[in-house]
This record gives C-alpha cells, sequence and structure tokens, in this order.
C-alpha cells in the first residue's frame, strides 16, 4: 500500500513561520497589485513544500487470520443428562465449520467449576480467552453452556458478534430442597423452627406437582418421612437430641425423569446446648469431700445445683425436742417421684439407706436412668455394708457389686487400658502433677480409701491398686458411674500434687449427658476446605476401613491409623463439594463440604434469559444444541449475524506489515530550481511592466 509521509527538514512551527511570512509578502503583492503576485504564492508554496520533505511510502501488507472464540462450559451441571455428548457433538461440528471457512481459525477454552463454590464463571473465561487475542482479529465468540452463568456483570466489551449454544432439552425438569432458615445454636430440649422449601423448576410433569415425601434423619440415624406441600415454604419443628453438633439431613427422593438428585439433600449442623444442666447433689452425711462436690459444682455459672445433706437421720436419738429443730424437712417425694424428671444429674455422695429414701423412690430412680437420666454414685464405707445403695432398687443397674471390703492404705488412682482408650479418662496423664522417683504411671496424689467392688457390667476406666476405682455403664436410655471412693476430694486440696479431679467430673458430666465429643464409640468427620479428616473413637484395639460415598454416587475406602488409645483417623482429599457419607462397621455420619448442594444445581434446567440482553446487544444469536449445531457464516460489521440454522461472524481484515520502503517525491535540487524559476518568472512579469 503506498502513501504521503513527511520529514519535515525544520520543526513544524517553524515551517509555520515561513508560511506566515509568505503569505504577507503575497498579499502585499496583491495590494499594490502586482502582476506576478500569483507567481510569488506558487514560489512560496513549492518552498514550503520542500521544507516538509514529502515522501512516499510504500508497505508490503500480510493479512492475518480472523479468531473465533469458543467458550466450552464443563461444570458440574453440563454433566447431568446428555449434555456430555451434546457437547462433544458441538465442538466436532463448530470446528469443521471454522476449518471451511477462509483465513479463520479457531481458539478454544474450556472451563470447570469457580472455586469457593462461585458456580459458572464463562464470562470470566471468555475475557481472559480474548485478552489472550489481538483485539483485532476478534471475528465472534460462541459459548456452548447452559445458560446458567453466575458472573454475567464481568462480560468483557466484545467487539464482534456473540453467540450461544445452549444445551440441555426442552422437556427437562428437576426438584431443589432449599434450606431458607436454620438457627446455628439450639436449646436442649426446646424446639427450634426451620423453614424449608421444595422447589421445582423446568417442564414438570402434571403428576408431580402438589405434595412430596420429606425425610429427616439426625446424626445419620434412621430417617422419619413426611408429606409436604412443593412450591411453599414449609416450618419444620425440631428438636435437638444432645449436646454439640447435631447433624440433620433432609432429603427428598428423586423421581423418574428429574434431571439430578444432588440437589435433593440439604445437611444442617445445629450445636445443641444447655440452657442449664439441674443436678440434684444428695450427701449421705457431712464429710470433707462434700464442700468439694459443692464447690466444683457451683463454680460453673451453667449448672443448677440442688444439695441436700442428711445432717439428722431418723435413727438418730439426741433428746433434742423436734420443736426446737431448725432443720429443713427432705423433701423426698417433690424430688424423687414429681419433679425427678427434670435433673440432668443425680449425685448420690456416700449415701446409704437409712429409711429416708424408701425403695418406692429408689426404684423410680432407677426407672428415670432407664429412660435417659444419668446417676453418679460416689461409695463410701457405707457401700461395702449391709446398708449399701447395692442392697437396694439400684443394686440392679450399677457396674460394681461390693466385696464387704475397705481398703484404708495409701494408693494412686490409675487409668487402666480400658480407660486409655475411653474418652472420659483417655489423656487425663497430661494433667499428672510433678514427677516422684516411686511414682507408676500418672504422679497424682494419693488417695486412702477404697472400696473394694467387682465389675459386674460397663467398662473400669480406672483403678487403684489394681481394684475397680471408676465404673461406667449404660443401662437403657440413661448412664451411671461408680467412684468406688470418697476421697476424690484429696485431689482439690493439693494433696501431694493433687490431680484432675475438675477435668474428671466434667468430663464424667459429660458422658453422662451423652455429649458426642466423649462418646466412646464414634464416627466423626471435621472439613478444612476440601479436605477431610475422618476420627474413629472406639474401645476395640482396632477398626475397619471406612467407606466414604461421595455426592455423585462414588465410593471410595480408606484405612484408618491409629492415632492414639482408643482413636483413629485417615485424611481424604474431596474432589467436589457436597454431601458425604461415611460408613464404618455400625457407625454412620455425614459432613457437607461447602453447601449440600453445589452452586451449579441451584438451577440446572438449562435457559438463555441470563445471557439474551448481552447477545442481543452484539447483534449474535441463541440456538438450541437440541435443535441441530447451526452453521456458521461471514457477514459484514453492524448485520444480523444470525438465523435461521446459521450464526455469522464479522472478519476483520486485520493484516501486518512485513516490510516499509521510503523514498522522496522529488529530489531536494528539482525543489529549490522549481521555486526559483517561479520567483525569477514574477521579477521578469514585473520588471517588463
Amino acid at each position: 500500500m503506498n502513501g504521503v509521509v513527511f520529514d519535515p527538514y525544520f520543526v513544524w512551527p517553524v515551517i509555520g513561520a515561513v508560511a506566515a511570512f509568505a503569505a504577507v509578502v503575497v498579499g502585499v503583492a496583491m495590494w499594490r497589485g502586482l502582476p506576478g503576485w500569483w507567481l510569488r504564492a506558487l514560489s512560496a508554496i513549492v518552498l514550503i513544500a520542500a521544507l516538509a520533505n514529502p515522501s512516499v511510502q510504500n508497505e508490503e501488507r500480510a493479512a492475518l487470520s480472523d479468531i473465533v472464540v469458543l467458550v466450552v462450559d464443563e461444570s458440574a451441571s453440563q454433566a447431568l443428562s446428555d449434555r456430555p455428548d451434546q457437547i462433544a457433538q458441538s465442538i466436532a461440528r463448530i470446528e469443521t465449520e471454522i476449518a471451511q471457512l477462509p483465513n479463520t481459525e479457531l481458539a478454544t477454552v474450556t472451563l470447570g467449576d469457580g472455586e469457593d463454590n462461585a458456580g459458572s464463571l464463562v464470562m470470566g473465561a471468555l475475557a481472559q480467552a480474548m485478552a489472550e487475542q489481538p483485539r483485532a482479529r476478534l471475528a465472534g465468540a460462541i459459548l456452548l453452556t447452559d445458560g446458567q452463568v453466575h458472573d454475567i456483570k464481568a462480560a468483557p466489551d466484545l467487539p464482534a458478534p456473540l453467540h450461544v449454544l445452549l444445551t440441555g432439552r426442552q422437556g427437562d425438569w428437576d426438584r431443589r430442597l432449599i434450606v431458607k432458615n436454620a438457627p446455628a445454636y439450639a436449646i436442649l430440649d426446646e424446639e427450634v423452627t426451620l423453614v424449608l422449601r421444595l422447589e421445582d423448576q423446568g417442564d414438570v410433569p402434571a403428576s408431580q406437582t402438589g405434595t412430596a415425601q420429606l425425610s429427616i434423619a439426625i446424626d445419620g440415624g434412621a430417617p422419619g418421612t413426611y408429606t409436604v406441600p412443593v412450591g411453599r415454604a414449609v416450618e419444620v419443628p425440631i428438636t435437638v437430641p444432645h449436646g454439640g453438633m447435631n447433624v440433620l439431613q433432609f432429603s427428598t427422593p428423586m423421581i423418574e425423569g428429574e434431571l439430578t438428585d444432588r440437589n435433593n439433600s440439604a445437611v444442617v449442623q445445629i450445636n445443641g446446648v444447655r440452657d442449664r444442666l439441674r443436678v440434684l447433689l444428695v450427701s449421705g452425711e457431712p464429710h470433707p469431700g462434700e464442700r468439694t462436690w459443692r464447690n466444683l459444682l457451683k463454680s460453673d455459672s451453667s449448672v443448677d445445683l440442688v444439695h441436700f445433706t442428711i445432717l439428722r437421720p431418723p435413727d438418730k436419738q439426741d433428746g433434742v425436742p423436734v420443736s426446737e429443730l431448725s432443720l429443713i424437712a427432705f423433701p423426698t417425694r417433690e424430688l424423687f417421684m414429681d419433679k425427678i424428671d427434670e435433673f440432668d444429674l443425680i449425685i448420690f455422695d456416700r449415701y446409704k439407706r437409712r429409711g429416708i429414701l424408701p425403695s418406692l423412690y429408689l426404684d423410680n430412680v432407677r426407672q428415670y436412668v432407664e429412660a435417659g437420666g444419668a446417676v453418679l454414685v460416689a461409695a463410701g464405707p457405707d457401700f461395702a455394708t449391709a446398708d449399701s445403695l447395692y442392697r437396694s432398687p439400684l443394686g440392679p443397674i450399677l457396674p460394681g457389686a461390693p466385696t464387704s471390703r475397705v481398703l484404708e492404705s495409701g494408693f494412686r488412682p490409675q487409668i487402666t487400658d480400658l480407660g486409655a482408650r475411653h474418652p472420659v479418662t483417655a489423656g487425663l496423664d497430661s494433667f499428672a502433677a510433678q514427677a516422684t522417683p516411686d511414682a507408676e504411671g500418672p504422679a497424682w496424689g494419693r488417695w486412702f480409701r477404697l472400696i473394694g467392688v467387682t465389675e459386674t457390667a460397663g467398662q473400669t476406666v480406672m483403678s487403684g491398686d489394681d481394684r475397680p476405682l471408676l465404673l461406667l455403664d449404660r443401662v437403657g436410655q440413661g448412664r451411671i458411674a461408680l467412684l468406688a471412693s470418697d476421697h476424690a476430694w484429696l485431689w482439690s486440696r493439693g494433696f501431694e500434687g493433687g490431680g484432675p479431679q475438675l477435668e474428671l467430673l466434667r468430663r464424667l458430666a459429660h458422658w453422662m449427658m451423652k455429649e458426642p465429643e466423649l462418646e466412646e464409640e464414634a464416627l466423626v468427620a471435621t472439613a478444612t476446605g476440601q479436605s477431610m479428616t475422618i476420627t474413629r473413637r472406639s474401645l476395640s484395639a482396632a477398626v475397619g476401613d471406612v467407606q466414604i460415598t461421595g455426592p455423585d454416587g462414588t465410593e471410595t475406602t480408606l484405612s484408618m491409623q491409629q492415632v492414639a488409645p482408643g482413636r483413629f483417623e485417615t485424611t481424604f482429599e474431596a474432589p467436589e463439594i457436597g454431601l458425604y457419607r461415611l460408613s464404618n462397621g455400625d457407625k454412620d455420619a455425614v459432613i457437607a463440604l461447602g453447601p449440600s448442594a453445589p452452586k451449579e444445581f441451584d438451577q440446572t434446567v438449562a435457559s438463555s434469559a441470563v445471557l439474551e440482553p448481552l447477545v442481543d446487544l452484539t447483534n449474535g444469536g441463541i440456538r438450541a444444541v437440541e435443535d441441530g449445531v447451526p452453521d456458521v457464516r461471514t457477514v459484514r460489521a453492524g448485520r444480523p449475524a444470525a438465523g435461521r440454522g446459521w450464526i455469522g461472524i464479522t472478519p476483520r481484515d486485520a493484516y501486518t506489515i512485513e516490510e516499509i520502503r521510503i523514498f522522496p517525491l522529488l529530489p531536494a535540487w528539482l525543489w529549490v530550481s522549481v521555486a526559483a524559476l517561479l520567483a525569477v518568472g514574477a521579477w521578469l512579469r514585473e520588471g517588463r511592466n
């Protein structure tokens, strides 16, 4: 291509000044009526042109190919139904069509799910693809997607038509479960309300409208099934069964013809907290440990303590008139008949049968435990006598039977092999005092009284002189513990360094309250990002493999490694977010990485609504792959770029300059000669006149 360029000998302001001076001279000549003024003007023009130094530029250009960008959405929703086949067929057809166009090439970009459950970031992928190509060569862009784009605001400024090839089918439909409102915390035994909604989208069959089945399971237990309306918010009252984290799983069955069941489930985690821990402490008689029990329980503001000490049993004969006594009568009927179910924990501290609590009341305590209550018996010397609680209606549920022996010599409490694996006592040795040379095991302070008992049920987690010291057992729905000594108070007094009485009591109370973190048999999973740590607590020496079922039904088996006595762990890198189900032996658990249903499954039915405004702005078109992949044609810029069965791209006629040649328009001597001749001509003409 040829053109004229200027390379002036002086800067343009200087040339402008020369031109102004010449204009003045020519103007004066015209005013005076000199006949050669026009020759003077031509001479000036030639001289100024010579100073501008005009040159002819010759460019050798090479045409560049036009580029069409194809963005292929391969996010999770694009794997539904036969969409993968539609994607493969569309890519093959577009590649063939572009190959048939002259001087045109195809740049293909694929994208998956966005990080942190961001969904389909199609516009971001398109913007990045455009940034990697020369803008002057972009002849068009094609999006192969289901239309569910989650970053439409990031759409780039397009210099060419944008087209959408829509996957999916016209008859697609789907149902999803939405948790609209769920609390993070709930008080035990108080009802909380969750708001759920079953929502249909797409071409829903008439037979599936109206109602649907909703299953609710807590902590992987047996689900309950309910009938709920579709398309309306449903209030679901829930009472969390235990303290700590409660995992609630909601699901609705997949219906034939539905696109996916990935959005048919939801998991809600609610932390169960106790409003107040109601404890009844019954001390059989005053003793040094009584104040320790009271101080420990009263130090916790979340504990409501009712404490009764039997100061004057019925068999005491001291001659004091009853009218002069100021003692409070023991409200036995109110506590052990009318309000016994209001207590979370009952502690019998050195209590013995004295006729204060009739057998009927103690039998009521047994029924309270079997129905889910908790009882702790801190035994004193009387436990080995005929007045022992073991010889009352409580006897059948106690985990140890007295041997009628009381050992009153120093001993150090020890954690048994089983106790090292039990959450109540596991790791208690880390609370040991400073070690002494003759200490075996934890260097705790000694106790000086041990009631001889024989284990009849449950587990012995602590011992003294190789005899049972702390026994735990489950009875019916409840739990019971037996501490075969009344010298635990020595630890709180710091005798010989003391010991972890407060920690032991805390764990005992939480285990008896069925706190999940102290369950001896449990399967727990925690997540950090998409990395899952699976923990199995067990009293067994070994556990089997854990089976993991992913959101897409893929099963993975991992072995568990022991990291501490009674504690086995493994880690799992989840390939995607969603709901995972875990199973190990008879223990099951569920965990949600990110939301139960990723953002990709909020809307699964293909739709062009989000992309239509952007496509219309560029004169592009939206075509369903179901109707066939359209032909690709070339159209002029500004013209409609889509029609029936075809979509268009606009050639950009881009080029690159391979060589530039520049040579003067006239030699310098010729410019000067012409200017001089014109000036001489003007002088001769004016001189002749």
